[in-house]
């Protein structure tokens, strides 16, 4: 009988940590499909400097669809 409760709370702490594996991953999805949605709507500019050269590089990212406004 205690292998038995000790099987049952094992079980209850993986389906535990499954639920909170299952909520960040829907923490990190929310967080980039807010980022997508803002590339989307407006530029983001990056700027490199090379280590070699010293010379500055920008980079643009710009969209012009709308995320999630399917067909």
């Amino acid at each position: 009988m205690p292998a038995e409760k000790g099987e049952r709370l094992d079980q209850q702490r993986v389906a535990d940590r499954l639920q909170m594996l299952d909520e960040r991953l829907d923490n990190i999805d929310s967080v980039v499909t807010t980022l997508v949605e803002r590339v989307m709507r407006q530029p983001i500019v990056v700027q490199v400097v090379c280590p070699s050269c010293g010379k500055a590089i920008e980079v643009s990212v710009t969209g012009n669809a709308r995320v999630g406004r399917g067909a």
